[in-house]
């Protein structure tokens, strides 16, 4: 049997995990040094976490656009967030400006390309059933 990966989960997962981080994490900011962590404004980290993102994000919206729904919106919709992203770490003063929209855009794209993708398939099987 062949095993397949979703990748939309663990896209939705990463932006979820990066949403937490970056409203958790400031919360913390005073307690933090105590236990030596620096992972806030860690510019290695914050790239990192872009770099996962996207990597995840063009496997699962590839893999629904070219095997199933053929929609470019989810595509479109998650490369805005990821421009988000960019422009965060680009100009820092208005970070909070740019997060918001940006895993928004990245999580309703996963969403979105999960939906297009189960509606393909279901039409499919629907199609062959008959």
């Amino acid at each position: 049997m062949k095993y397949k990966i979703n990748w939309d989960a663990p896209g939705i997962t990463t932006s979820l995990a990066c949403d937490k981080h970056c409203a958790i994490l400031p919360l913390l900011l005073s307690s933090l040094p105590i236990f030596s962590v620096n992972i806030i404004e860690n510019i290695r980290f914050e790239i990192f976490m872009i770099f996962l993102a996207c990597q995840i994000g063009c496997l699962a919206l590839i893999h629904g656009f070219q095997k199933h729904h053929h929609n470019v919106l989810p595509i479109f919709i998650f490369s805005n967030g990821i421009l988000l992203l960019c422009a965060r770490q680009a100009w820092h003063t208005w970070q909070l400006w740019f997060l918001i929209p940006a895993v928004i855009s990245i999580l309703v794209a996963h969403l979105l390309n999960y939906i297009l993708s189960r509606k393909f398939k279901q039409s499919r099987v629907k199609n062959n059933d008959h």
